[in-house]
């Protein structure tokens, strides 16, 4: 039987007990230590973790467990501290999202996985979903350059809002979330940013001062192809059209269905439902639209409507997160591609935060090319 890899989690609130619970699903892990500042205080974990030795020091607790596996799930302020001393410590790293609170500690987290000869997975989603990595799979059949429109809006009240607002102390919903759609960007196009524009709005006195619950970004990659991404949270936002992926090509689009959705376009049909006044009902997960036309302007080919036929939970996401690291490490898989792509995605949205607390387009200064890492 291989041998189980020792975990520390450190950061022990909502992702935090998430991914402990996946470690200790998973086989090839070991919870060896939990560290918390207010672990003394703690009566929600599990029974079955009573003997885990806890900590509130992360540093004492990195120098007492000598984990091979360090999951760094505390705020943003600690990430890029806590990940490069693990890494130095010698253990490999997963790192909640985002990788660090600016670009240039991004960089650094980056070189210290590279100098440690380490893992280092970021716990952006879409790379773990089965309905992003099919979405990704068609987008790069539609040709150069590519629109990519996508959003996530949020109505928080009840206890949403209180964590909302709690996360609005150090991170904006531009930033916090939008690290999980650039990147799905950036993994689409193959290409780098190179210049951002954004607009956002403080919809609520009830934020830190400074903060803004609302923002837009659109961000230009050096391919040719657009994307934006649209993020507020508050109990004042719509849930009008609060969900939106969609990727346009040349040759077509590939979108994930709202609940409420106009019927596929027919083969051979020369007019759009979405030119009608009527509206349809419709749920499903992903459309494939081909764009080639005939010798009257008919489509060539019908819509298409893909069944995912695997849907997964939050904790099953959790799983994957971290059968992901786990075959990196046993593998030795090469993760150069997802680090540059992590701090190409804090470079987007930290400069979609700039552009909208500065009022201009922020260009991108050209971030280092991807380097082989074991």
């Amino acid at each position: 039987m291989t041998q189980q890899l020792k975990v520390l989690v450190v950061g022990l609130g909502h992702m935090g007990l998430a991914h402990a619970r996946a470690y200790d699903r998973l086989d090839g892990y070991r919870l060896a230590g939990l560290c918390a500042r207010s672990i003394a205080g703690r009566d929600d974990l599990p029974e079955a973790w009573a003997e885990i030795p806890r900590f509130a020091d992360f540093h004492q607790a990195l120098a007492e467990v000598r984990p091979d596996v360090v999951a760094v799930c505390t705020w943003p302020n600690t990430h890029a501290e806590f990940a490069i001393a693990a890494f130095e410590a010698g253990a490999h790293v997963f790192l909640e999202k985002p990788i660090a609170q600016t670009v240039e500690d991004s960089e650094r987290v980056v070189a210290a996985a590279r100098r440690a000869d380490r893992k280092l997975l970021v716990g952006i989603s879409p790379p773990h979903s089965p309905m992003w990595i099919r979405m990704e799979a068609l987008a790069r059949t539609l040709g150069k350059p590519l629109v990519m429109r996508m959003n996530l809006n949020q109505q928080s009240i009840g206890p949403a809002w209180n964590w909302h607002r709690d996360l609005m102390e150090s991170s904006s919903p531009v930033v916090d979330c939008g690290v999980h759609y650039v990147d799905a960007m950036c993994a689409m196009t193959g290409a780098r940013p190179i210049r951002v524009h954004a607009i956002g709005a403080r919809l609520t006195e009830d934020i830190p001062p400074g903060m803004y619950n609302y923002g837009q970004l659109q961000v230009i990659f050096d391919d040719g192809s657009v994307g934006w991404y649209e993020a507020g949270w508050g109990p004042m936002i719509s849930q009008s059209a609060f969900i939106v992926k969609d990727i346009i090509g040349p040759k077509g689009s590939v979108s994930v269905l709202s609940p409420e959705t106009v019927p596929p376009t027919p083969k051979g049909a020369t007019q759009a439902t979405s030119s009608e006044i009527s509206t349809h009902s419709r749920i499903r997960p992903l459309r494939l639209h081909h764009a080639a036309l005939g010798p009257g302007n008919e489509l060539v080919e019908g819509d298409e409507d893909i069944e995912i036929d695997e849907a997964l939970t939050h904790d099953q996401i959790c799983d994957r997160k971290q059968q992901a690291l786990l075959d990196a490490i046993r593998e030795d898989r090469d993760m150069s591609e997802h680090m540059r792509r992590a701090v190409d995605s804090m470079r987007i949205v930290l400069a979609a935060d700039e552009s909208i607390r500065e009022g201009r387009l922020v260009e991108l200064a050209p971030g280092p090319e991807a380097e082989p890492s074991r």
